[in-house]
C-alpha cells in the first residue's frame, strides 16, 4: 500500500527561482520556472512512502561503506527495479551523535526532486536499521573518472560544473545547504550526467549555523574559523570542485588536516599554468574568503556564476533538459551492472528480530521520526 507524504514535509519550488534566474533571459526564465513549478505540482505523483520491509528487496552486493552502515544494490521482488538501498545500523548512528543528520538527510530526500539530485524511491526502519532506498546510478563515481583521467579538458569540467551550480541552486531556493561537495559524492548515471548523492550532511540553513562538518579540502574558511556560516560555503566548495577538475588536485592540500585548515584561512590559490584566463577569474570568485564578494551569494545570487565568461559556452536550459552531449558516457550492460564499484566484503543484515526471543526495537525514540 502507498501513502502520501506529509502536507509538511512539502516545499514549493518555483517561485524562490524566479529572481535567482532573471539574468538568464525572459524566455529561459519562463521555461525555466514551469519546469519546478511542475515538478511541484506533480509533487504527490512523483513521490511517495511506501510501506515497504527488507523481504521486499533481494540484496545483490555491497557498493559502498560507510561509518555506521554500507549501501547495497538490491532488487525489488515484484518490480525487479534495481535500487540502491542506504542501510544504516541505529547503534551506529547514536553512537557517533549523528541521529540529527540522518533524520534531515531522509526528510530533505523525502521533499526534492531533481534531475542532477539523487532520487529516494522509499524509506523504513526495522528494530535494528534504518533503510533508504535510493536510485541505482550505475556509471560510477565523478572522484574515479578525475583520478583515472589524471584531470580534465575545461570544456568537460565546465559541462560536470553546470550541473552542479544547478543542483545547489534548486536547493538553495529552498533553503537547504548541502555542506558536502566532492567528487566521490557525484555519480555518473548511464547516459553521462550526474547526480549528487550523500545528503548526511545537508541542512535547512535560513540564517546562520556552526557545526563543523565536511571534507577538510572544500570546507570554506568561515566554517574552519567558528564563526558562523551561510550556504554561501556550498559555493566555495564549487570553486574548490572545479579546480580540482581541472588541475587534477585541489587547491589547498596537504599530508595533514590541520596544514589544509591553514592553507584555506590563508587563501592563497596557486593555479596551474595550463589554467585559462577565464576559469581563473571565475575560480577567484568563487575562493573568495568574504563572503560578501564571493560568487553565488551576492545581489545577483547564482546569476553571477551562470553570466560569466567561463560559462558562456553554456546553454543552461539545455544542461537541465539534457540535451548536451556528455563528454563521457559509461559502459554499463544493464541497470544492475555494478562493475564501475569497488568489491567489498559481505555482511549478514542483522536485525534484532532474527536476533532474541522478544524482539527488541532498538532507539525506539530517537528514530520515531524517520
Amino acid at each position: 500500500m502507498w501513502k502520501s507524504a506529509k502536507p509538511s514535509e512539502l516545499v514549493l519550488r518555483s517561485t524562490p527561482l524566479r529572481c535567482s534566474i532573471r539574468q538568464m533571459g525572459m524566455s529561459k526564465v519562463l521555461k525555466t520556472v514551469e519546469y519546478w513549478t511542475v515538478a511541484a505540482n506533480s509533487f504527490f505523483l512523483h513521490l511517495m512512502q511506501h510501506t515497504s520491509k527488507l523481504s521486499d528487496f533481494t540484496c545483490i552486493k555491497t557498493v559502498g561503506t560507510g561509518s555506521f552502515g554500507r549501501v547495497c544494490l538490491a532488487q525489488h521482488k515484484n518490480n525487479r527495479r534495481h535500487y540502491a538501498i542506504k542501510i544504516l545500523q541505529k547503534a551506529k548512528i547514536v553512537k557517533l551523535k549523528q541521529v540529527e543528520h540522518t533524520l534531515n538527510e531522509k526528510k530533505i530526500l523525502s521533499c526534492i526532486t531533481f534531475p542532477f539530485i539523487v532520487a529516494l524511491k522509499t524509506y523504513f526502519k526495522d528494530n535494528s536499521n534504518l533503510y533508504m532506498a535510493l536510485e541505482f546510478i550505475n556509471g560510477g563515481e565523478l572522484f574515479s573518472l578525475i583520478r583515472r583521467e589524471g584531470k580534465f579538458r575545461e570544456d568537460t569540467a565546465r559541462f560536470y560544473g553546470a550541473q552542479v551550480v544547478l543542483a545547489l541552486q534548486y536547493l538553495h531556493s529552498m533553503d537547504i545547504a548541502y555542506r558536502d561537495l566532492k567528487p566521490e559524492n557525484l555519480l555518473i548515471d548511464k547516459h553521462g550526467y550526474l547526480k549528487l548523492t550523500d545528503f548526511g550532511f545537508a541542512k535547512v540553513v535560513k540564517g546562520r549555523t556552526w557545526t563543523l562538518c565536511g571534507t577538510p579540502e572544500y570546507l570554506a574558511p568561515e566554517i574552519i574559523l567558528s564563526k558562523g556560516y551561510s550556504r554561501a560555503v556550498d559555493w566555495w566548495a564549487v570553486g574548490v570542485l572545479i579546480f580540482e577538475m581541472i588541475a587534477g588536485y585541489p587547491p589547498f592540500f596537504a599530508d595533514q588536516a590541520l596544514q589544509v585548515y591553514e592553507k584555506i584561512v590563508a587563501g592563497k590559490v596557486r593555479f596551474p599554468f595550463f589554467m585559462s584566463t577565464d576559469a581563473r577569474a571565475l575560480l577567484s570568485n568563487l575562493l573568495q574568503g568574504d563572503t560578501t564578494k564571493r560568487y553565488g551569494n551576492m545581489r545577483n545570487g547564482v546569476a553571477d556564476i551562470q553570466s560569466h565568461v567561463w560559462f558562456t559556452s553554456i546553454d543552461w536550459i539545455d544542461i537541465l533538459d539534457r540535451k548536451v552531449k556528455p563528454p563521457y558516457v559509461p559502459h554499463v550492460k544493464d541497470d544492475a551492472d555494478a562493475t564501475h564499484f569497488d568489491d567489498y566484503p559481505e555482511e549478514e543484515i542483522v536485525d534484532a528480530t532474527t536476533t532474541t526471543t522478544t524482539p527488541k526495537i532498538l532507539y525506539e525514540a530517537e528514530f520515531a521520526d524517520f
